[in-house]
């Protein structure tokens, strides 16, 4: 990945951490290139965690790596860019947990809406700082946040460009949790590990069905429910956690 993302694997945790710390993790092209590929070969492990290096998680697009594009070149960066970045998130079979530890902002806010569970310090802001440069919100933007925070808050949030802090963010609903910043790490330590230890045949059922849920009806809902619960029923993970259940024990999940 060279060091423009650096990748730490151990124990199913497969840790991505954007490495431009001088510009706050800025998006330039390499980035968004080794972020995707590093997404995707985390695909394989029981659990993600994305990070940023220094004191920002990420300032969005580098605006220096964006001079003289077109119309139809600001398309194209999006949708050979920007997409697969984002699918590489929202498609990965395993948890993918944003621990936001700075400065989110633009497309970097975004790529940690993309994520499963937000995890932010109490120092972190959120800014969707498209507006300032006369842009809307992409990176999913404008799907992730109103579903998040309902209109409103999304059309405010878009609209006034002003940093959400991580503790309004959680009230919002926008993110899991702010935590103090001296227990950032141990936090974001504890919930991978407790996921890296779970059911990962469930997780990949749950995310697919709680992706889709706005998209469908009820009815159509149900029946994925339970087409989906049907393989975790049939699951060797499941025989596990009723066994370990009786057993009043600890399961030991292999996933599927």
């Amino acid at each position: 990945m060279g060091d423009l993302v650096k990748v730490d694997i151990e124990g199913g945790i497969h840790r991505i951490t954007l490495n431009r710390p001088e510009v706050m993790n800025a998006l330039n092209r390499d980035l968004r290139r080794n972020l995707t590929a590093a997404l995707v070969a985390g695909h394989s492990a029981r659990v993600i965690v994305l990070t940023g290096a220094g004191r920002g998680f990420c300032s969005g697009q580098d605006l220096s790596d964006a001079g003289g594009l077109d119309e139809a070149g600001f398309e194209a960066v999006l949708n050979g860019e920007y997409v697969p970045m984002i699918r590489a998130i929202t498609e990965a079979p395993v948890p993918v947990i944003a621990a936001v530890n700075g400065v989110a902002a633009g497309a970097g806010a975004n790529l940690a809406l993309a994520c499963d569970l937000v995890i932010a310090a109490e120092s972190a802001v959120f800014i969707q700082a498209f507006t300032r440069i006369g842009l809307i919100p992409d990176a999913g933007g404008t799907s992730f946040l109103p579903r998040r925070v309902g209109l409103q808050r999304a059309m405010g949030a878009a609209l006034l460009a002003e940093p959400v802090t991580a503790r309004q963010a959680e009230s919002w609903g926008m993110i899991w949790e702010a935590v103090p910043d001296d227990r950032f790490a141990s936090v974001v330590s504890a919930r991978a590990t407790k996921l890296a230890a779970g059911p990962t045949g469930a997780y990949a059922a749950l995310k697919q069905a709680m992706r889709g849920a706005f998209e469908q009806p009820l009815e159509a809902q149900l029946a994925i429910e339970a087409r989906l619960q049907g393989a975790c029923g049939a699951s060797a993970d499941f025989g596990e956690g009723v066994a370990a259940f009786l057993e009043k024990r600890a399961p030991r999940f292999q996933g599927f």
